[in-house]
Protein backbone atom coordinates (compact mmCIF):
# COMPACT_ATOMS: atom_id res chain seq x y z
CA UNK A 1 0.00 0.00 0.00
CA UNK A 2 2.89 2.35 0.76
CA UNK A 3 3.95 2.07 -2.86
CA UNK A 4 0.51 3.25 -4.01
CA UNK A 5 0.75 6.31 -1.73
CA UNK A 6 4.19 7.05 -3.15
CA UNK A 7 2.99 6.58 -6.73
CA UNK A 8 0.23 9.14 -6.16
CA UNK A 9 2.67 11.53 -4.49
CA UNK A 10 5.19 11.19 -7.29
CA UNK A 11 2.56 11.93 -9.93
CA UNK A 12 1.34 15.00 -8.02
CA UNK A 13 4.91 16.29 -7.86
CA UNK A 14 5.05 16.22 -11.65
CA UNK A 15 2.03 18.55 -11.74
CA UNK A 16 2.96 21.14 -9.10
CA UNK A 17 6.02 22.64 -7.43
CA UNK A 18 4.03 23.66 -4.34
CA UNK A 19 5.35 22.01 -1.17
CA UNK A 20 2.39 22.18 1.23
CA UNK A 21 2.73 22.31 5.00
CA UNK A 22 -1.03 22.56 5.63
CA UNK A 23 -3.68 20.06 4.51
CA UNK A 24 -7.35 21.05 4.29
CA UNK A 25 -10.42 18.82 3.81
CA UNK A 26 -13.63 20.69 2.95
CA UNK A 27 -17.05 19.33 3.83
CA UNK A 28 -20.53 19.45 2.33
CA UNK A 29 -21.41 22.96 1.18
CA UNK A 30 -18.11 24.25 2.58
CA UNK A 31 -15.93 24.54 -0.51
CA UNK A 32 -15.86 28.34 -0.36
CA UNK A 33 -12.60 28.44 1.58
CA UNK A 34 -10.99 27.69 -1.77
CA UNK A 35 -11.97 31.21 -2.85
CA UNK A 36 -9.56 32.54 -0.20
CA UNK A 37 -6.65 30.50 -1.51
CA UNK A 38 -4.20 32.05 -3.93
CA UNK A 39 -4.46 29.07 -6.27
CA UNK A 40 -1.30 27.96 -8.03
CA UNK A 41 -2.28 24.51 -9.35
CA UNK A 42 -5.35 22.27 -9.50
CA UNK A 43 -5.38 18.51 -10.12
CA UNK A 44 -8.57 16.51 -10.71
CA UNK A 45 -8.83 13.38 -8.58
CA UNK A 46 -9.49 11.30 -11.69
CA UNK A 47 -6.04 12.23 -13.01
CA UNK A 48 -4.18 10.98 -9.94
CA UNK A 49 -3.10 7.31 -9.89
CA UNK A 50 -4.89 5.25 -7.19
CA UNK A 51 -7.16 8.13 -6.08
CA UNK A 52 -10.88 7.52 -5.53
CA UNK A 53 -13.31 9.90 -7.26
CA UNK A 54 -15.92 11.85 -5.28
CA UNK A 55 -19.52 11.04 -6.20
CA UNK A 56 -21.36 13.41 -3.85
CA UNK A 57 -23.38 16.50 -4.72
CA UNK A 58 -21.42 19.69 -3.79
CA UNK A 59 -18.07 17.84 -3.74
CA UNK A 60 -16.20 18.89 -6.87
CA UNK A 61 -13.33 16.41 -6.76
CA UNK A 62 -9.95 18.07 -7.09
CA UNK A 63 -6.79 18.95 -5.19
CA UNK A 64 -6.07 22.65 -4.88
CA UNK A 65 -2.51 23.87 -4.33
CA UNK A 66 -1.71 27.43 -3.34
CA UNK A 67 -1.15 29.96 -0.58
CA UNK A 68 -3.42 30.81 2.32
CA UNK A 69 -2.49 32.85 5.36
CA UNK A 70 1.12 32.93 4.26
CA UNK A 71 1.33 29.12 4.14
CA UNK A 72 1.57 26.68 1.27
CA UNK A 73 -1.57 24.54 1.39
CA UNK A 74 -3.16 21.55 -0.28
CA UNK A 75 -6.96 21.48 -0.14
CA UNK A 76 -9.27 18.61 -0.96
CA UNK A 77 -12.28 20.11 -2.68
CA UNK A 78 -14.50 17.09 -2.18
CA UNK A 79 -13.89 14.24 0.24
CA UNK A 80 -14.67 10.53 0.17
CA UNK A 81 -17.28 8.82 2.34
CA UNK A 82 -17.84 5.26 3.50
CA UNK A 83 -21.44 5.41 2.25
CA UNK A 84 -20.21 5.88 -1.32
CA UNK A 85 -19.00 2.29 -1.20
CA UNK A 86 -15.35 3.02 -0.48
CA UNK A 87 -13.44 1.23 2.25
CA UNK A 88 -12.18 3.43 5.07
CA UNK A 89 -8.65 2.89 3.72
CA UNK A 90 -9.82 4.39 0.41
CA UNK A 91 -11.64 7.25 2.18
CA UNK A 92 -8.44 8.18 3.98
CA UNK A 93 -6.04 7.52 1.10
CA UNK A 94 -5.57 11.25 0.35
CA UNK A 95 -4.50 11.95 3.96
CA UNK A 96 -1.66 9.46 3.54
CA UNK A 97 -0.62 11.14 0.30
CA UNK A 98 -0.77 14.60 1.88
CA UNK A 99 1.60 13.41 4.60
CA UNK A 100 4.07 12.18 1.98
CA UNK A 101 3.77 15.57 0.27
CA UNK A 102 4.91 17.22 3.50
CA UNK A 103 1.86 18.49 5.43
CA UNK A 104 2.47 19.20 9.11
CA UNK A 105 -1.10 20.02 10.18
CA UNK A 106 -4.58 18.96 9.00
CA UNK A 107 -7.68 21.18 8.99
CA UNK A 108 -11.09 19.56 8.47
CA UNK A 109 -14.61 20.94 8.08
CA UNK A 110 -17.97 19.21 8.00
CA UNK A 111 -21.72 19.73 8.13
CA UNK A 112 -23.33 17.92 11.04
CA UNK A 113 -26.53 17.43 12.97
CA UNK A 114 -26.64 18.94 16.44
CA UNK A 115 -27.80 16.78 19.34
CA UNK A 116 -26.78 19.19 22.09
CA UNK A 117 -30.00 20.99 23.11
CA UNK A 118 -28.07 24.26 23.49
CA UNK A 119 -27.13 24.31 19.82
CA UNK A 120 -28.84 26.35 17.12
CA UNK A 121 -28.98 25.78 13.36
CA UNK A 122 -26.04 27.55 11.71
CA UNK A 123 -23.88 27.41 14.82
CA UNK A 124 -20.20 26.51 14.65
CA UNK A 125 -18.79 23.69 16.78
CA UNK A 126 -15.06 23.20 17.19
CA UNK A 127 -14.41 19.51 17.72
CA UNK A 128 -12.47 18.65 20.85
CA UNK A 129 -13.14 14.89 20.71
CA UNK A 130 -14.96 12.27 18.68
CA UNK A 131 -16.74 8.93 18.98
CA UNK A 132 -16.03 6.40 16.25
CA UNK A 133 -19.26 4.55 15.34
CA UNK A 134 -18.15 3.34 11.93
CA UNK A 135 -18.45 -0.46 11.49
CA UNK A 136 -14.85 -0.74 10.34
CA UNK A 137 -11.59 1.09 11.02
CA UNK A 138 -9.06 2.67 8.63
CA UNK A 139 -6.11 1.09 10.47
CA UNK A 140 -7.35 -2.50 10.31
CA UNK A 141 -4.89 -4.74 8.49
CA UNK A 142 -1.12 -4.78 8.25
CA UNK A 143 0.39 -1.70 9.86
CA UNK A 144 2.69 0.48 7.77
CA UNK A 145 5.45 1.03 10.30
CA UNK A 146 7.06 3.77 8.20
CA UNK A 147 3.93 5.90 8.71
CA UNK A 148 2.98 5.23 12.31
CA UNK A 149 2.70 2.74 15.19
CA UNK A 150 0.50 -0.34 15.34
CA UNK A 151 -1.43 1.06 18.33
CA UNK A 152 -1.58 4.86 17.99
CA UNK A 153 -2.53 6.95 21.00
CA UNK A 154 -5.78 8.93 20.65
CA UNK A 155 -5.77 10.87 23.92
CA UNK A 156 -5.60 14.13 21.93
CA UNK A 157 -7.30 13.59 18.55
CA UNK A 158 -7.67 17.35 18.10
CA UNK A 159 -4.89 19.80 18.94
CA UNK A 160 -5.55 21.63 22.20
CA UNK A 161 -3.33 24.50 21.07
CA UNK A 162 -5.21 25.00 17.80
CA UNK A 163 -8.58 24.77 19.59
CA UNK A 164 -7.54 27.49 22.04
CA UNK A 165 -6.25 29.71 19.25
CA UNK A 166 -9.42 29.23 17.19
CA UNK A 167 -11.55 30.24 20.18
CA UNK A 168 -9.44 33.40 20.55
CA UNK A 169 -9.94 34.22 16.87
CA UNK A 170 -13.70 33.66 17.19
CA UNK A 171 -13.89 35.94 20.22
CA UNK A 172 -11.89 38.67 18.48
CA UNK A 173 -14.38 38.58 15.60
CA UNK A 174 -17.48 38.21 17.81
CA UNK A 175 -18.31 34.82 16.32
CA UNK A 176 -20.19 32.43 18.56
CA UNK A 177 -18.55 29.01 18.69
CA UNK A 178 -19.12 25.95 20.81
CA UNK A 179 -16.77 23.06 21.48
CA UNK A 180 -17.96 19.50 21.58
CA UNK A 181 -17.73 15.86 20.65
CA UNK A 182 -18.55 14.63 17.14
CA UNK A 183 -19.97 11.16 16.55
CA UNK A 184 -19.12 9.60 13.20
CA UNK A 185 -21.74 7.33 11.59
CA UNK A 186 -21.83 5.78 8.14
CA UNK A 187 -24.92 7.38 6.57
CA UNK A 188 -26.24 7.92 3.98
CA UNK A 189 -29.51 8.11 5.91
CA UNK A 190 -29.86 10.94 8.35
CA UNK A 191 -30.45 9.75 11.88
CA UNK A 192 -33.77 8.61 13.34
CA UNK A 193 -35.01 10.33 16.53
CA UNK A 194 -33.92 7.28 18.55
CA UNK A 195 -30.46 7.37 16.96
CA UNK A 196 -30.11 11.07 17.79
CA UNK A 197 -31.04 10.27 21.39
CA UNK A 198 -28.53 7.42 21.41
CA UNK A 199 -25.57 9.50 20.25
CA UNK A 200 -26.49 12.21 22.74
CA UNK A 201 -26.70 9.63 25.55
CA UNK A 202 -23.20 8.31 24.82
CA UNK A 203 -21.67 11.79 24.97
CA UNK A 204 -21.87 13.37 21.53
CA UNK A 205 -22.83 16.96 20.76
CA UNK A 206 -23.06 16.53 16.98
CA UNK A 207 -23.25 13.70 14.49
CA UNK A 208 -22.03 13.36 10.92
CA UNK A 209 -20.73 10.98 8.25
CA UNK A 210 -17.06 11.90 7.89
CA UNK A 211 -14.01 13.37 9.65
CA UNK A 212 -13.39 10.59 12.18
CA UNK A 213 -11.58 8.21 9.78
CA UNK A 214 -9.46 11.02 8.33
CA UNK A 215 -8.45 12.25 11.77
CA UNK A 216 -7.59 8.72 12.93
CA UNK A 217 -5.25 8.27 9.97
CA UNK A 218 -3.71 11.73 10.45
CA UNK A 219 -3.07 11.04 14.14
CA UNK A 220 -1.57 7.65 13.23
CA UNK A 221 1.04 9.70 11.34
CA UNK A 222 1.38 12.22 14.24
CA UNK A 223 -0.26 15.06 12.30
CA UNK A 224 -1.98 17.59 14.63
CA UNK A 225 -5.63 18.08 13.63
CA UNK A 226 -8.23 20.83 13.84
CA UNK A 227 -11.85 20.22 12.90
CA UNK A 228 -14.90 22.46 12.83
CA UNK A 229 -18.55 21.58 12.22
CA UNK A 230 -21.44 23.69 11.01
CA UNK A 231 -24.65 22.57 12.69
CA UNK A 232 -27.02 22.30 9.74
CA UNK A 233 -29.96 20.60 11.45
CA UNK A 234 -31.05 19.57 14.95
CA UNK A 235 -31.56 16.09 16.36
CA UNK A 236 -33.05 17.38 19.59
CA UNK A 237 -36.46 16.11 20.79
CA UNK A 238 -39.15 18.60 19.78
CA UNK A 239 -36.85 20.24 17.18
CA UNK A 240 -36.42 17.37 14.70
CA UNK A 241 -37.72 18.20 11.23
CA UNK A 242 -37.48 16.52 7.85
CA UNK A 243 -34.21 17.56 6.21
CA UNK A 244 -32.89 17.24 2.65
CA UNK A 245 -29.32 17.54 1.42
CA UNK A 246 -30.36 20.83 -0.19
CA UNK A 247 -31.36 22.13 3.26
CA UNK A 248 -28.00 21.07 4.67
CA UNK A 249 -26.09 22.78 1.87
CA UNK A 250 -28.14 25.98 2.23
CA UNK A 251 -27.37 26.27 5.94
CA UNK A 252 -23.72 25.40 5.38
CA UNK A 253 -23.39 28.05 2.67
CA UNK A 254 -24.92 30.69 4.91
CA UNK A 255 -22.66 29.93 7.88
CA UNK A 256 -19.54 29.31 5.83
CA UNK A 257 -18.09 32.86 5.90
CA UNK A 258 -17.70 32.64 9.68
CA UNK A 259 -16.03 29.26 9.46
CA UNK A 260 -13.80 30.46 6.63
CA UNK A 261 -12.66 33.48 8.63
CA UNK A 262 -11.69 31.29 11.59
CA UNK A 263 -9.91 28.71 9.44
CA UNK A 264 -8.04 31.29 7.37
CA UNK A 265 -6.84 33.23 10.43
CA UNK A 266 -5.93 30.04 12.29
CA UNK A 267 -3.83 28.81 9.38
CA UNK A 268 -2.06 32.18 9.31
CA UNK A 269 -1.23 32.00 13.04
CA UNK A 270 -0.14 28.40 13.53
Amino acid sequence: MLEKFKESRDYIKTRTDVQPTIGIILGTGLGGLVNEINIIDEIAYEDIPNFPVSTVQSHSGKLIFGELGGKHVIAMQGRFHFYEGYTLKECTFPVRVMKLLGIEKLFVSNASGGVNPDFEIGELMIQDDHIDLFPSHPLIGKNIDELGPRFPDMSQPYSHDMIALAKEIAAENKIRVATGTYAGLTGPTLETPAEYSYVRAIGADAVGMSTVPEVIVARHMSIPCFAISIITDLGVPGKIEEVSVEDVIAVANKAEPKMTLIMKELIARV
